[in-house]
């Protein structure tokens, strides 16, 4: 129900949202601008009396003085049969700058009201405004669910970058969105006197001293206002000894008697009165230029979001098309189910679905939202392939599952299994998933294959899972899992060093020159693109067809591509790699890796590696250009063989880009891996954590656990844990 509270109203009205945000937008710089333009004035020591005295001496046939919550004080007279306004310079009374808003700002301020359609499109900019409201609201929610509850919304946002930037955008911008919507949606109803009618002005007089001529200058009442509280002071008609001046200020309004200068009535500004002059000031930023700058900002956000969230849809469509060679759900041997939010899970389905047909198996894939054991007369097994929304939540084709099921007699006869898909990094890693699991065991359900993860889309873990499968049926598969991938672009090599022959771990520090693009190529998206140190280089090697991944070491600013790599026996790919001269060239693609990055801001980082896994450690040192505390623990073998990057490490250091280096060496007396060296500095580490220290590792999968074992002994005293880093975002792993 969220989601589609979220969805359609932005996807419907995208468009006419984007044009009041950006119309709001550039309006929200007027109230600057006007401040800008307002002549400086000591209005502390100014009163109404002195203002409309000077004002009169030069425009006898005034008819209202007005000031505005900028500041600036505009006159407008009739004089000779000719109607004049300016704004006015208190210090003089003289006009120094027409009162008449640019054609400009007209032009703008019909648009973002009415559309240029009166009536009727103040009506659609209303119906704008509540959409805007229910998409802020809902939109705060589903990303309060995705990020495990309202007190993380502040933590840093993983996945894909329009999803990212999505969120990001969001949170910044949801206030002030919020905040002009409500005063919108009110000042409408204001507007079409939907509101209840509870103020007015006082009752107008029921006698008066019929005399005129006193000069408003000599008037008390208007020497004891200053003319930093006044709204508005109306002259009464010439010649109509029965009118009065009207004073209204911020605390309420009255009439003068324009013959003796008396305060005839006096009515106090009511809470309702208040109410609308606040709701106004929110909305519009009038005497605010910092406030309106902060709208201003939000509404820019709007086309952003419009563009992130349509990216978002329409990369979520996918699970919509049919499956190629899907077979009829009643004829199905295996029947794949998908619980999905954006459409990534339906790639590894077919991915299975297709290994399974080419080993003679009939396959039936479709939403787990669509589950119904009645339609499966055939099926010898069902699998379930659930990913997890939020914090354990429901994805959008799985709604409905876990209900059918409940309302079940009994659990199905075919045999399941259940693959979940997530994100370690967040606190409920595959909580849907495990659901599923649970439900079917408490049902009586049985499984012929035991409940499994893959964790960010791993290639790795889908073909683990595959072998599992295999060898539960009894057949040959290979789940080679290969997403759609962009068009491969040739690296030269430009340069290479070498490490470790001596310890017998032939390792290469390779740099490739940027493939050089032409503007067509950038526009259509076929260049190679930006990137940041800890994305990965897909390189494809000759004679295969699936690419072998390296953690870059390197951003595009660098002008280069940079990777680590060891040589491994019978390796294709490092074989290939580590065998390169400068001048020769190689096939890849990028594959942004945004879990693994520092995160903004400036708390300290702890950067943890052993071998080639200190590619990306380096990398993000070298971009360390802000000085943000940075505190390296490598490990190696050798420090005269394999110590990668020891000359630029001690540079980097030197500059500041590091804060501090610890190395340990496995090939030295006494041997130490980079866990022993976390340890013996355990004081250090500890207190950089209980700053707010993020902690990145980076290598093999063994060091990866040593190195969390060795943490969670330093952090134990303190009770932390990388559990609990990890639940903050404060711990990442690129591990293989």
């Amino acid at each position: 129900m969220m989601r589609h509270m979220h969805r359609w109203p932005g996807l419907l009205a995208a468009a006419l949202l984007v044009v009041v945000s950006l119309s709001g937008a550039t309006l929200s710089v007027m109230p600057a601008l006007e401040a800008a333009r307002t002549p400086a004035q000591a209005e502390a020591d100014l009163s109404v009396a002195e203002l409309a005295g000077r004002v009169v001496a030069l425009h006898p046939g005034v008819e209202q003085i007005r000031r505005a919550p900028s500041g600036r004080i505009t006159a407008y007279w009739f004089e000779n049969g000719q109607p004049g306004a300016a704004v006015i310079d208190p210090a003089t009374g003289a006009g120094v700058a027409s009162a008449d808003a640019s054609g400009v700002q007209r032009w703008l301020v019909n648009l973002h009201r009415a559309l240029f359609l009166d009536d009727g499109g103040r009506l659609t900019v209303a119906a704008a405004a509540a959409l805007m409201l229910v998409i802020s609201v809902s939109g705060l929610a589903l990303l309060a669910r995705r990020m495990g509850g309202w007190h993380r919304l502040v933590l840093p946002v993983r996945g894909p970058f329009a999803s990212r930037l999505h969120a990001e955008i969001a949170r910044i911008a949801a206030l002030g969105l919020i905040v002009s919507s409500l005063t919108g949606l009110w000042m409408t109803a204001s507007t079409f006197e939907l509101l209840p009618d509870v103020s007015g002005p006082p009752a107008f007089p029921g006698a008066v001293s019929g005399v005129t001529g006193m000069s408003p200058a000599a008037m008390a009442t208007l020497r004891d206002t200053p003319l930093s509280v006044l709204r508005a002071l109306n002259f009464p008609y010439a010649g109509d000894a029965s009118d009065v001046f009207t004073l209204k200020t911020a605390a309420g309004q009255g009439y003068l008697d324009q013959g003796t200068g008396a305060l005839l009535v006096w009515q106090e500004a009511t809470l309702w009165d208040r109410v609308n002059e606040t709701i106004y000031w929110l909305h519009t930023g009038e005497g605010a230029p910092l406030w309106a700058l902060v709208l201003g900002l939000a509404a820019l956000g709007v086309p952003v979001l419009a563009w992130s969230g349509i990216k978002i849809w329409l990369g979520g469509r996918q699970w919509r098309r049919r499956p190629r060679g899907n077979a009829r759900a009643r004829d199905a041997q295996t029947v794949i189910l998908v619980g999905s939010e954006g459409g990534t899970t339906w790639g590894f389905a077919e991915t299975a679905a297709k290994a399974l047909r080419a080993a003679g198996q009939a396959v039936h894939v479709g939403p787990m939202s669509g589950f119904a054991p009645d339609r499966y007369p055939q099926a010898r097994r069902l699998i379930l392939m659930a990913a997890t929304y939020g914090d354990g939540d429901v994805p959008a084709t799985a709604r409905g599952f876990l209900e059918t099921l409940a309302a079940m007699p009994a659990a199905p006869e075919m045999p399941v299994a259940v693959l979940g898909f997530g994100d370690r990094s967040f606190p409920n890693f595959c909580g849907y998933a495990a659901r599923v699991q649970a439900e079917i065991e408490a049902r009586g359900g049985r499984s012929f294959l035991s409940m499994d993860t893959v964790d960010r889309g791993s290639a790795q873990d889908f073909a683990r899972w595959g072998r599992a499968l295999s060898q539960a049926m009894g057949v040959s598969l290979a789940l080679d899992h290969r997403p759609d991938a962009p068009p491969a672009q040739t690296l030269t090599l430009v340069a290479r060093r070498d490490f470790g022959a001596e310890v017998q771990a032939p390792t290469a520090i390779l740099r490739f020159a940027l493939p050089q693009a032409g503007l067509w190529a950038r526009l259509t998206g076929r260049a190679f693109g930006n990137f940041e140190a800890g994305d990965l280089l897909a390189v494809i090697p000759e004679g295969a067809t699936l690419p072998r991944f390296y953690s870059l070491a390197s951003g595009s600013r660098d002008g280069f591509v940079e990777i680590c790599v060891k040589r491994h026996p019978g390796g294709l790919c490092s074989g290939q790699l580590t065998g390169l001269e400068v001048g020769d060239t190689i096939r890849a693609y990028l594959r942004p890796n945004p879990a693994f990055r520092p995160a903004t801001g400036d708390a300290p980082v702890i950067l943890i590696g052993a071998g080639t896994g200190i590619g990306p450690l380096a990398g993000f040192a070298r971009a360390n250009d802000r000085r943000r505390p940075m505190h390296l623990f490598f490990g190696a073998r050798h420090p005269e063989s394999d110590l990668l990057f020891g000359e630029d490490l001690a540079r980097w250091q030197a500059e500041g880009r590091l804060s501090s280096v610890t190395t340990a060496f496995s090939r030295m007396t006494p041997r130490a891996h980079v866990q022993d060296a976390l340890r013996a500095d355990g004081v250090r580490v500890a207190r950089l954590i209980a700053d707010g220290a993020q902690v990145m590792v980076c290598g093999g999968r063994d060091m990866a656990a040593g190195v969390a074992e060795a943490l969670a002994e330093i952090l134990a005293p303190h009770g932390l844990s990388p559990a609990h880093l990890k639940a903050e975002g404060r711990y990442a792993e690129d591990v293989y």
